[in-house]
């Protein structure tokens, strides 16, 4: 007993002479935690004599009463002490907060609008075949974007995606019409990186199959898109032009909301904007999923998102949306 008065006395002082919160809160774990000197010493007292059990556990009770006391008006105090010493006419610290990629901005916005006019979402494989890139969409095999030059073959027969549309093969596969859907997505072409182009992008394709579905509501559903994306000013046109998988075919134009039609360098001087292809699903198409072109129809579009984005930023290269430069970033 005599021995562990003396231990009480030395906790105490020891305490006591604490300088800081710091050191308080040391001395805290120190005497006090699971492990602390007075915890350990309250687990021995088994070995105490049976006729010391009842002091000991008493003295050592309170002793751990004390302790816990006496550190908390310590640390009390110090906080106090710290709190004084706050300038609450300071500035509040900023902290770096991240933000939205302008691809995901562009993505995020192409969804809403289009699920605002009916479509749903899909998605597919980012490695696919040659028969979901080529031979379901009526693509000959002479045709030049089959040959590793233009696509990035992992083996024979497949090969990392060059568009989107294998996404509609997929879904038109699985279910039957009618089908209202987009499929955004990365896409990867064997090419050489400039301002304009880069192996690996993104695309959106539209897809619409019903019965009774025609070229007028193929344009109906563009000009619906580029007005609510680009403004209600912006004026859409179609040109005539070519893809294995649809007939007829056409490229579509905006016109350049920077010049209003006008002419200016980010539309080469002739006031429009090429923006992607479009065109009526080809019959061959429809049949290869198992589809009756007899009885129905339908469009298909494909959107470079990339190039969306660049115009709806005012973006000069692609590559800036892959480089990871913080100063490019930080503006959205």
């Amino acid at each position: 007993m005599e021995s562990l008065q003396q231990i009480k006395e030395r906790i105490i002082n020891d305490i006591n002479n604490s300088a800081n919160f710091a050191e308080t809160e040391e001395k805290r774990i120190k005497y006090l935690s699971k492990k602390g000197e007075i915890m350990l010493l309250l687990d021995q007292i088994k070995e105490v004599p049976v006729s010391d059990r009842k002091e000991f556990g008493q003295v050592l009770n309170a002793l751990k009463d004390e302790a816990l006391s006496l550190i908390n008006g310590l640390k009390e105090k110090y906080s106090e002490k710290v709190s004084e010493k706050i300038d609450l006419t300071l500035p509040g610290r900023k902290y770096d907060t991240g933000s939205y990629h302008p691809l995901n901005l562009m993505k995020d916005e192409l969804k809403k609008i289009f699920r605002q006019m009916g479509f749903s979402v899909a998605s597919g494989p980012e490695v696919e075949t040659e028969y979901y890139i080529f031979d379901a969409l009526n693509m000959p095999s002479w045709h030049p974007a089959r040959k590793v030059t233009d696509s990035l073959y992992v083996e024979k027969d497949k090969l990392l995606r060059t568009e989107t549309s294998s996404v509609q093969i997929r879904t038109m596969e699985k279910g039957k019409p009618p089908f209202r859907i987009i499929s955004p997505g990365r896409v990867y072409r064997n090419e050489k990186e400039n301002a304009t182009h880069t192996a690996m992008f993104h695309q959106c394709e539209g897809l619409y199959v019903n019965k009774g579905v025609t070229f007028s509501e193929l344009k109906g559903t563009l000009k619906e898109f580029f007005k609510t994306l680009y403004g209600k000013d912006t004026v859409v046109r179609f040109r005539p032009h070519y893809f294995p998988f649809t007939e007829p075919s056409a490229e579509v134009d905006v016109s350049c909301f920077k010049c209003k039609g006008k002419g200016c360098a980010l539309c080469k001087k002739s006031g429009w904007l090429e923006l992607g292809g479009c065109g009526m699903v080809h019959p061959k198409v429809l049949e290869n999923v198992g589809i009756d072109s007899e009885i129905y129809t339908g469009f298909a579009f494909g959107l470079g998102i990339e190039r969306l984005a660049m115009l709806k930023y005012s973006v000069n290269d692609i590559r800036s949306f892959t480089e990871n430069d913080l100063r490019f970033l930080d503006q959205f």
